[in-house]
């Protein structure tokens, strides 16, 4: 006992002494792991800041402390006598969409029409430009985006909404209860509720949605209030949401965003760990003799290994508070960066749990990555470390050294899959980048055995940089991998990036319809198809009934209690679009069962969607119930089909047999295809004719997706180029720890006769052969993991794109020839007689 105690007190003693005069060669330690730590603290910082502004604006976001969401018809005067006897004040909203048109210019854009009354809003403000107070009735506030879509109007001009010609009060500066995200469905326009009744959009079955906000006394409990609403009115067929789950769907988009973030950023904290690799070897290597000679003189290994790993474990620490001081600071840019994609402004500051987690990361990986190159030197006798770095020691770290490898790698992976809102795209992850590093590693395996082989050739610059590629000691294994990973990285993002935009920009508009239509009545369908179809330039109509519903059992079991996977979860929140058919709809896969006979008029059926039914857990004989205006309906699954959404056609996950929904109130909604030159005449003619009648310009919606795509792709581009950069990190110091033995070489050719440009050709052999390897390995391992991500995640065609990969190949051969004419440019400088003397 007294033996150990005596070591780890000299161990310590001797770290302090080395750390007093410097560890210049653990530089790289320090750099790469405050690169991989601030990647991950800026992705969790910006995270947890973005959600504490949810959260403290919950009541502002959602309107209220309670929320009763009800589409088609608003909720009875009982229940708002209810809410009022309880002390509740309330404030109605109604929103759907219209068309916005300037009487002079025949202008037109689709808005996002909201309907509020005097109370609004409860939490918050409206603010206008010119200031004022909210739109009074004949009155209307709109957008910048549609005063400038509607030929530049300002206040006090005409816009025509529906069949009422209303003033222009002003554009809306601030909406206090919008969240922040792209306008597909059209930028806001704001009326009086008085003023709804005049625009006559409110038809039976229009697409409407009613939102009543509830603010309420001070000591009242949000969750008992809720509670007691539904057990008064237990068949209101409502959604009720809290201020504490203000935005429910941007929440899981925080959270999926900030997962794959991470994950981008683990990726370089692992190629940061192999940075950490290099820069402890690089570092034993320069102490070699040190630790040969205390060796030989009778130091115990054990004080030896625990001086030195107290030393990385010292820099590590330091390394990791830089990267959590970076990382701060990084979210802040990145929030002012995202502001356009940020649903709310982050409330920016230090939130200890994302950074624990980062600093975490950071210390097992830098185990994880130093205790074998540590572990190694232990095993090697004295005498043998003199000759390691000609004659390298073929030794393996001890079984308690490989023991504690193995456990910081396990808990890494245990780590990154226990913390990720996704835990089996986390898993996957761990195995992907296991079985990256395990490729790159054997690519530097086949290369090295290559360039064995390749020993006769007559070239003398080109044998001795192929020689270079396979000498003990070579950076060839090292190189690989650590540039590989951050390359395959960014070509993977490329690869995935550049497929959505493909899917969006170039193959959906050939086969998605110009405009869908909605709104139009049931007495307006025959009239619609007859004008749309003489249009100039439109090839096809179709038009289908459109229902609002919201299932609300599978097979008896409540929505929110259903099991459903994680890429099905979203058909049970909200309401869905429910249309009824004799025949099966053009292009129908039936998968399973049989569709029900043209004149059936029995229970209601339905055909669903066989993903859905996949990720439910049914099949055929099964039921669904969905509430249908108030009303709960059983619908039997009588098939499943497949359904092919990226085509924009009007695509249904519920097709339900006729009967019982012909009886419903209800609207139809339209496609027309046509040339796009003729957009705007048959836009025109439509909607004038049809007042009610709303036209969605799909290439507009396209345009929106397309821009927050980018902006998103900007962010992964951004994590995945730090990837690129702890790769290059790892290159230079590969480069500076080969650089004595570099210059040697230099010296010893130059002295011997070989001139400059064979030299420097030598060594632009090597890591031109080095880059060209990680490049056509992180291409093709990229693709692979492009190609799964969009496949199986995405549930997207993927199309391989030789350019970007290209892109990938030439990239790296470029970057690591800079690294390799910089080091042969300083070997090159130096002159032969003082290391010819001092050898």
């Amino acid at each position: 006992m007294r033996r150990g105690a005596a070591a780890l007190v000299l161990a310590l003693r001797l770290a302090r002494r080395e750390l007093r005069g410097g560890a210049r060669g653990l530089r790289l330690v320090l750099a790469c792991l405050a690169l991989g730590v601030a990647a991950i603290a800026a992705v969790g910082t910006l995270r947890a800041a973005t959600e504490a502004g949810l959260a403290a604006d919950g009541a502002r976001l959602l309107g209220g402390d309670v929320e009763i969401a009800v589409s088609h018809r608003p909720i009875p005067e009982a229940a708002r006598d209810w809410l009022r006897a309880r002390g509740a004040a309330v404030s109605e909203v109604v929103e759907m969409r219209a068309m916005a048109i300037a009487p002079g210019s025949g202008a037109r854009a689709l808005v996002a029409l909201k309907a509020v009354d005097s109370a609004y809003p409860l939490y918050g403000a409206l603010r206008l430009d010119p200031p004022g107070p909210p739109p009074g009735p004949g009155e209307v506030a709109v957008e910048a985006a549609v005063a400038e879509r509607l030929g530049g109007l300002g206040p006090g001009d005409r816009v025509r909404i529906g069949e009422a010609t209303l003033v222009l009060r002003g554009v809306v500066a601030q909406e206090p209860d919008r969240v922040a995200g792209p306008a597909l469905f059209g930028p806001r326009a704001l009326i009086a509720l008085e003023t709804l009744a005049a625009t006559r959009l409110v038809q039976p079955g229009s697409q409407l949605r009613y939102a009543y906000r509830l603010r309420l006394p001070p000591a009242a409990d949000r969750a008992a209030f809720v509670q007691a609403l539904r057990a008064a009115f237990p068949d209101g067929g409502w959604r009720v949401r809290t201020a504490d789950a203000a935005a429910p769907g941007v929440n899981r988009f925080v959270d999926r965003a900030a997962s794959f973030l991470t994950l981008a950023g683990l990726t370089a904290l692992l190629v940061g760990g192999i940075g950490v690799a290099t820069g402890v070897r690089a570092w034993l290597d320069q102490r070699a003799r040190s630790i040969a000679t205390l060796r030989c003189l009778g130091a115990p290994a054990g004080a030896i290994f625990a001086a030195c790993l107290a030393q990385v474990l010292a820099l590590a620490g330091l390394g990791i508070a830089i990267g959590l001081a970076a990382g701060v600071a990084l979210s802040g840019l990145a929030a002012q960066l995202l502001a356009g994609v940020l649903p709310v402004p982050p409330r920016l500051g230090l939130y200890p749990g994302p950074l624990a987690l980062a600093a975490l990361y950071g210390l097992l990986a830098a185990l994880a990555f130093a205790l074998w190159p540590l572990g190694r030197a232990q095993r090697i006798p004295g005498a043998a470390l003199f000759r390691d770095v000609v004659a390298p020691a073929g030794r393996w770290p001890g079984a308690a050294v490989a023991a504690a490898v193995a456990c910081a790698a396990l808990a890494l992976a245990a780590l990154v899959v226990a913390t990720a809102e996704n835990r089996r795209l986390a898993l996957w992850f761990c195995l992907a980048a296991a079985a990256t590093l395990l490729l790159f590693r054997l690519g530097a395996w086949a290369l090295m055995a290559a360039a064995r082989r390749a020993r006769h050739l007559r070239r003398p610059a080109l044998r001795l940089g192929l020689a270079n590629l396979h000498r003990p000691g070579a950076p060839t294994p090292l190189v690989l991998v650590s540039l590989g990973a951050g390359l395959t990285t960014l070509a993977a993002i490329a690869l995935i990036e550049g497929n959505l935009r493909r899917q969006i920009a170039e193959q959906l508009p050939g086969s998605a319809p110009n405009f869908f239509f909605i709104d139009i009545q049931p007495d307006q369908a025959a009239r619609f198809d007859a004008l749309a179809a003489a249009q100039p330039g439109v090839a096809e109509v179709q038009r289908v009934p459109n229902l609002r519903a919201r299932i609300v059992a599978v097979n008896g079991v409540p929505a929110e209690q259903v099991q459903a996977s994680e890429d099905t979860a979203w058909a049970l929140r909200g309401d869905r679009g429910l249309t009824y058919a004799a025949r099966p709809p053009e292009g129908t896969r039936l998968v399973a069962g049989q569709w029900w006979p043209e004149d059936y008029r029995g229970p209601p059926l339905v055909s669903l969607d066989a993903s859905l039914a996949r990720g439910w857990g049914v099949g055929v004989g099964d039921t669904i119930t969905v509430n249908v205006l108030g009303r709960d309906v059983p619908l039997r699954i009588a098939s499943l089909r497949d359904v092919e959404y990226r085509t924009l056609g009007i695509n249904y996950a519920l097709v339900a047999s006729p009967g019982l929904l012909e009886a419903a109130p209800h609207t139809h909604i339209a496609t027309v295809r046509g040339a796009a030159a003729t957009e705007d005449a048959v836009l025109r003619a439509i909607t004038d004719a049809f007042p009610n009648v709303s036209g969605i310009r799909v290439r507009d919606a396209l345009e929106a997706v397309a821009e927050l795509l980018g902006r998103i792709g900007l962010a992964l581009r951004a994590t995945g180029s730090i990837t690129l950069l702890a790769g290059a990190l790892v290159l230079a110091g590969a480069v500076a720890a080969g650089q004595r033995r570099r210059v040697r070489d230099a010296v010893v050719l130059k002295t011997v006769g070989a001139t400059r440009a064979q030299i420097r050709a030598a060594f632009l052999v090597e890591f031109g052969l080095l880059g060209l390897a990680a490049g056509v390995l992180a291409a093709l391992a990229g693709a692979a993991a492009s190609w799964a991500v969009v496949t199986f995640l995405m549930r997207a065609e993927w199309v391989f794109l030789p350019g970007t990969l290209a892109a990938t190949v030439a990239g790296c051969v470029v970057l690591t020839l800079v690294f390799g004419h910089a080091g042969t440019a300083l070997a090159l400088r130096a002159r032969p007689a003082p290391w010819l003397r001092n050898e």
